[in-house]
């Protein structure tokens, strides 16, 4: 799904109004209609609601919400400027017809007088301000915002909270933006959404359909995307009969020091799960009686040293290597890596300790062969470009630095983004919060080796890597809890998330052109 700026939607809207062609105040009318539909499904309609509409056309999609609820006996009063000056049309078409045919109560604030009581209401919804905001609420709107978020009572947003902007809030007032239970937003998520800093004020947010033309959004071009089911199905390859071992790739993983052998297993136990052919884990040999024993499957290459990795030989025949999970960052290591990176030519794999040395070593990022995969965490990724003061900040230096390094970064957090050499980037919908745990990381490094090592170029192999990786964290909570999600759980459940995608109608099917 594309992401697009508010700009870019509105200039949609207008599209659709032409070549659908449809009025706007019809297509605001299809649009409250999926808010209403939301809303009686997920509200009793004796629960009393205070509405809020303001004078653009937000406020006309919270007229019309009113108008269609209080027709399925929702009790409602609404809320108004008492102003005319700057009043949306579709706002006064919706508002007359409302006076017209409804026996609603229609109350007018004036920013002279007193903040309306809220009291007995336990629901608010949300229509004030929209998407068309350049610059923090202030005055007594910020005032009315700050007062509904005071009043404890749940609050309902119409496409976005108003106060919030859609793309950078960095210079955005935090106290004059709503604090939604729940967003409805318009057939795209707003990119704002996808910033940790904003889940305070977004709540729980889906998506509505409005019908926007598909021709107007095909030919909007943007870097931004929302990864779906359907296109990773595609994504997925199918495996032929007559495949070997051979077909599906030789990978190494060098991973693992004294005291983090775990690391080690965690990463092969996600690269085998992953379907690679053969793999080779390059271990310091204190760690061969280990992974021999738990994992059977893995081939084994010892380290000269018994508790570091020191010495990288013998590189021909992988398809793929990953670097990193438990390496430590000891002076044989950092010289070990620099090693690889002076005799290995083909994307890497590069997480944890591996991206702390680059982070130390910044001489040693022009050795990074061309389309390699970085991994990092918010710290990880600081200490490699840089402190940046908000997610949005953070996301565009990332797309900078993966053009400027010629990579694909996995940017690890709630929706991962994963951004390619040219600076598209795709947020993961999979995932959740029981998947903070230690070795998680470990079991996604190993999950892209195997990928890479079949084949999957790296862009690919990050999207679906990530994508798989998230989905085995949802399966894994069947029956279990986030609390209780061990990064082994993930490994596990591969199996399962591999054949939930095997049966999207989208799998086995050829890959439409652009399909990011």
């Amino acid at each position: 799904m594309k992401i697009f700026t508010t700009a870019q939607v509105a200039d949609l809207d207008k599209y659709t109004v032409v070549n659908e062609p449809i009025g706007d105040i019809e297509l605001m009318e299809r649009a409250s209609m999926q808010v209403t539909d939301w809303i009686a499904s997920h509200i009793d309609y004796s629960h009393r609601i205070a509405v809020f509409a303001g004078p653009g056309n937000n406020g006309g999609d919270a007229l019309a919400v009113s108008r269609m609820l209080s027709l399925m006996n929702f009790k409602l009063t609404i809320f108004v400027p008492d102003s005319a000056s700057h009043f949306s049309d579709c706002f006064l078409i919706n508002l007359n017809q409302l006076n017209k045919e409804l026996d609603i109560v229609v109350l007018k604030w004036n920013p002279e007088g007193k903040l309306p009581d809220l009291s007995g209401y336990q629901h608010i919804l949300d229509g004030l301000f929209g998407t068309g905001l350049t610059r923090p609420l202030s005055g007594f709107p910020a005032r009315l915002v700050n007062h509904l978020n005071n009043s404890g009572i749940p609050i309902l947003s119409i496409d976005i909270p108003s106060g919030l902007m859609g793309e950078d809030n960095g210079q955005n007032d935090a106290k004059a933006i709503i604090r939604a239970t729940n967003t409805l937003t318009f057939e795209f998520p707003k990119l704002s959404f996808f910033f940790r800093e904003n889940e305070q004020y977004t709540g729980e947010w889906e998506i509505l359909p409005i019908g926007l033309h598909p021709e107007g959004i095909a030919q909007t071009e943007t870097p931004w995307n929302y990864t779906d089911r359907q296109t990773m199905a595609g994504i997925l390859k199918k495996r032929g009969r007559f495949s070997h071992k051979g077909t599906f790739g030789h990978a190494l993983l060098i991973a693992g020091s004294a005291g983090k052998m775990g690391a080690a297993v965690l990463a092969a136990k996600g690269c085998l799960r992953s379907g690679v052919g053969l793999l080779t884990v390059h271990l310091p040999r204190l760690g061969n009686q280990i992974m021999q024993t738990v994992l059977p499957e893995a081939m084994v290459s010892l380290d000269e040293s018994d508790q570091v990795i020191s010495n990288i030989q013998l590189l021909s025949g992988y398809k793929a290597v990953g670097i990193g999970p438990g390496i430590g960052k000891s002076p044989e290591t950092v010289l070990a890596f620099k090693s690889l990176l002076t005799n290995y030519h083909y994307p890497l794999v590069v997480d944890a300790d591996a991206l702390n040395i680059l982070s130390e070593e910044p001489f040693l990022f022009h050795l990074l062969p061309s389309g390699s995969i970085l991994t990092p965490h918010p710290l990880e990724f600081e200490r490699l470009a840089g402190h940046s003061k908000t997610d949005y900040e953070r996301l565009c230096r990332a797309r900078e630095f993966a053009q400027k390094h010629q990579i694909v970064l996995i940017l690890k957090g709630a929706y991962t983004a994963v951004i390619s050499t040219e600076g598209a980037c795709s947020f993961n919908c999979t995932g959740n919060p029981g998947m903070a745990t230690g070795g998680s990381g470990d079991v996604l490094t190993g999950i892209l080796t195997g990928l890479l090592a079949q084949g999957y170029p790296s862009f690919e192999a990050a999207l679906l890597g990530v994508y798989i990786h998230g989905l085995s964290g949802d399966l894994s909570l069947a029956g279990s809890s986030e609390e209780a999600l061990l990064a082994g759980d993930l490994a596990d459940h591969l199996g399962m998330a591999f054949t939930s995608l095997k049966n999207d109608p989208a799998f086995g099917k050829p890959k439409k052109k652009n399909h990011f």
